[in-house]
């Protein structure tokens, strides 16, 4: 019998709550594709653990080849982890693939000595067939999308796209290693928009894969013990009837064929919604759809500039009625840094997006990917940004480096603030009080605190009425009892912070009174008196809401006094 070929398939998560495709995908296509002397296996670690135990699992395989995916996340830490490969196993192969190699290949090949190859674009038919290759000693230069390189010339070939539809990755191997983490699910793959900060056009014309496959892949997916199950769809609802028959399949089968409390994710375009959708959106039940909705701008201009056309009128409109429905999480977000995006014009697009009340705003930062038009075509997208990954920007002709450092710390404030759910009343509050616009409310206090990043979060909340209640606007006791209805709502401890506490005899008398009006069995409870209400405050933790993930809080008149 002919020794097995042994190869290991690997990468490097962000978190470990969040599995990857692409080993997978990789997998199942040798399944397919690749000749039956290779034993292929995956091997799965995180950015955030020890580099040498990955490289011990590994190695520990006796591979004669092994793939690892390349992010920019995970870019630095692969390249620490194919050394200790390779120290321990010099004559392995290493094969890297994944986005942040596949436009960069020739750079990588040449400042990287210990890369064997790399595989540009998709990875599925071309990695099981250079696996043949070397499995039987043949030459690899047919290989599609192969890249390396020959007596010091680099051979680069144009990553590769599949023409026909790729071999599903959820063989009983994905699911026996998944275990309870984020499952993504991949129903389509390229994208109908040329944005130029993004690589998902450069994958082709979005191309759908058979949608009896995909349901089949939702109700395995639904039943792997995954709570929240992410499709990768660049833009989900590119083809709207396809969009439409995959929202109803799920909200038809939920608490069925799809067990109660599995939630999906989608990354859309609002702006191409219709009422229709809209509508069979609303019948969904609550917590069971997530959509993500990329903005990146409002000002024309900027849109105009890096290639994305949209209807902002009919964005606003749609994200308002998704919203007003009340029955699913709505993550929107906005780029700094982009062409003609200045201090004014940043704060008109967060201002109108912050007004729209998503569950999550998020502010993030340009990065100059390889293979992006921004980063290719620098003379038309000028600005500085940092060569390391993940490339982010530092300045441009309309920000200034001190004024995207600001952001930064802008960005610190809206994530505690407002996108953690921690202090949402507090914030209505204060913007209510002050009159100011969100973006100064949020800059203002970030730019004056300066506030440490790994701070506890009790600390934080200090910090927080410390800072606000110094404000000539601000009502200290309402103030302290908005605060106080956060933290019960959002943090099941049911203690509050020392900079909340007051010592109160009363508080016995209350909780007595609740306990024999609202009994709660087992029930855990957190009660408080609101001085600025002259009411009480109880919240049971029992269930979160599925929406906002807070706790239902309860009001209670002072009739305990009489």
């Amino acid at each position: 019998m002919r020794e097995k070929f042994n190869v290991v398939i690997s990468t490097l998560n962000s978190k470990y709550i969040h599995s990857s495709l692409a080993p997978w995908c990789l997998f199942a296509g040798i399944g397919v594709f690749g000749i039956d002397e290779i034993c292929a296996k995956v091997v799965e670690g995180t950015v955030n653990e020890d580099i040498g135990g990955v490289a011990e699992r590994i190695v520990k395989q006796s591979p004669n080849v092994v793939g690892l995916g390349c992010y920019i996340w995970n870019i630095e830490k692969i390249k620490q982890l194919v050394k200790l490969i390779k120290s321990s196993l010099p004559d392995c192969i290493i094969v890297l693939g994944g986005p942040e190699v596949s436009y960069n290949a020739e750079n990588v090949l040449k400042s990287n000595s210990e890369v064997d190859y790399i595989i540009s674009g998709e990875g599925e038919l071309p990695f099981a067939l250079l696996m043949n290759c070397l499995c039987k000693g043949d030459d690899v230069s047919k290989v599609p999308g192969l890249c390396y390189l020959n007596e010091g010339k680099a051979l680069i070939s144009k990553p590769y796209i599949h023409v026909k539809q790729p071999p599903s990755p959820y063989t009983e191997e994905y699911f026996a290693a998944l275990n309870g983490r984020i499952a993504y699910l991949e129903s389509s793959r390229g994208c109908p928009y040329s944005c130029a900060f993004c690589l998902s056009g450069r994958c082709g014309n979005a191309r759908f894969f058979d949608i009896d496959r995909a349901e089949g892949e939702i109700i395995k997916l639904a039943n792997s013990g995954a709570k929240t199950v992410k499709f990768v769809d660049r833009t989900f609802n590119a083809n709207k009837n396809r969009a439409d028959r995959i929202f109803k399949f799920i909200i038809d089968n939920y608490g069925e064929n799809i067990p109660k409390g599995v939630c999906f994710h989608f990354e859309i375009a609002g702006d191409i919604l219709d009422d229709g959708t809209i509508s069979l959106l609303s019948t969904a039940p609550k917590g069971l759809i997530q959509l993500e909705i990329g903005l990146q701008s409002f000002n024309e201009k900027t849109l105009k500039a890096i290639n994305r056309k949209t209807n902002v009128e009919k964005l606003k409109s749609n994200i308002q009625k998704l919203i007003e429905n009340g029955n699913m999480h709505i993550h929107i977000d906005l780029i700094a840094g982009l062409p003609f995006e200045d201090m004014d014009s940043l704060k008109q697009s967060f201002n109108i997006a912050f007004k729209l009340n998503p569950n999550m705003l998020q502010f993030g930062f340009l990065k100059l990917l390889h293979g992006a038009d921004m980063r290719e075509k620098a003379e038309e997208y000028p600005c500085t940004y940092n060569p390391a990954p993940p490339y982010e920007v530092i300045s441009t002709p309309w920000l200034s480096a001190d004024e995207i450092k600001g952001l930064h710390q802008f960005e610190d404030a809206l994530e505690r603030l407002y996108n953690s759910g921690r202090f949402r009343r507090t914030v209505n509050y204060l913007l209510q009080a002050s009159g100011k616009l969100p973006f100064d409310l949020f800059y203002d206090f970030a730019t004056k605190t300066q506030i440490n990043y790994n701070i506890p979060l009790d600390h934080y909340v200090t910090k927080v009425y410390e800072h606000f209640a110094a404000e000539p606007y601000v009502d200290k006791s309402v103030l302290r009892d908005e605060m106080v209805c956060d933290r019960l709502s959002t943090n099941s401890s049911g203690v509050l912070p020392k900079v909340l506490q007051v010592e109160d005899k009363l508080l016995k008398k209350v909780k007595a009174y609740l306990t024999q009006q609202y009994p709660q069995g087992e029930i855990k409870r957190s009660v408080a008196i609101l001085y600025s209400k002259d009411r009480a405050v109880y919240v049971d933790y029992d269930k979160k809401d599925p929406v906002t993930e807070e706790y239902a809080l309860k009001l209670v008149d002072n009739c305990w006094l009489q």
